[in-house]
């Protein structure tokens, strides 16, 4: 109990609050400046908000920013009624910061009029932005807080509700501009969920090796300290002889997946490995937090 308290002081403590609100920060303007470099100049709308609003300036030329808070304001009061306390004062924070970041940085200058690197570079920047704020606990708000609306009411999936507010917005582009600019939106998207992954789990993809073999403690002995890693016994049991026995697991380095393999196949030629993507490790000998 005493180490759990320890962990959420550490969580809420004014420091944490501090650099989370700041990554908030950073996040929305990482975004704002994406989407008015690259998206709304290109009339690539990939979805969100973000993408209605550039459909509506399109139309009727109405300003992105206050789109953005005409949506974002409505929807957090709604969610934050039928959702209870589930949405957050950062909730709160990042729907009206994010309109007021795309608002400061409207004069900036579209860096390319080609719609394929517009998609592109547009959709890195604004998963970068995602990213960051996700990465501080935040949210910007917008169709995220509409889609756990339509996932508490009909128990459709929240990936499921998620892809259909953005799949409308795709699909408004498309009919407004024309379809080939949908297309470009979808390409927008991709490149922005894979962003969001990267900056969430990081560019290094360990490995979770699991390794069975009649020669588990000469084997653990070798990665403990031949490949100075940690390894965890678990409990196994032949699915055919239903014998008992021990299966090891160790995580290691990228870098490391050759050393491992070569080390277990000089003790055990008929070693059984499985090898698995880790894509975030966080503790001794890895990333910290």
């Amino acid at each position: 109990m005493a180490r759990k308290r320890r962990t959420a002081i550490q969580l809420n403590s004014p420091q944490r609050k501090v650099m989370e609100y700041g990554m908030l920060l950073l996040g929305s303007l990482v975004l704002a400046t994406s989407f008015n470099l690259f998206l709304n100049p290109n009339q690539i709308a990939s979805g969100g908000v973000s993408g209605l609003s550039t459909i509506l300036h399109n139309l009727f030329g109405f300003s992105p920013a206050i789109v953005q808070w005409a949506c974002n304001i409505p929807l957090f009061l709604l969610g934050l009624k039928l959702l209870d306390r589930q949405y957050s004062m950062k909730a709160a924070v990042g729907s009206v910061v994010l309109p007021l970041c795309v608002m400061l940085t409207s004069h900036l200058q579209p860096l390319t009029t080609n719609p394929l690197l517009a998609s592109i570079y547009g959709g890195i920047g604004v998963g970068l932005g995602i990213g960051i704020v996700f990465r501080g606990r935040g949210s910007t708000g917008g169709f995220a807080i509409a889609s756990q609306i339509l996932h508490k009411f009909t128990g459709i999936s929240l990936g499921a509700c998620v892809a259909v507010f953005d799949g409308l917005v795709i699909l408004f582009a498309g009919i407004v501009f024309d379809p080939e600019k949908a297309l470009y939106a979808l390409i927008a998207l991709f490149v922005t969920s894979k962003t969001i992954d990267i900056v969430q789990m990081g560019w290094n993809t360990s490995k979770v090796a699991y390794i069975i073999s009649n020669e588990t403690d000469t084997l653990r002995e070798t990665i403990l300290y031949d490949l100075d890693r940690g390894v965890t016994l678990l409990d196994g049991s032949g699915g055919y002889t239903g014998d008992a026995r021990k299966v090891l697991m160790a995580v290691v380095s990228q870098s490391e997946v050759s050393k491992l393999k070569i080390m277990v196949r000089s003790v055990d030629p008929d070693a059984f490995i499985i090898l698995c993507p880790a894509n975030e490790v966080l503790g001794e000998g890895f990333r910290v937090g």
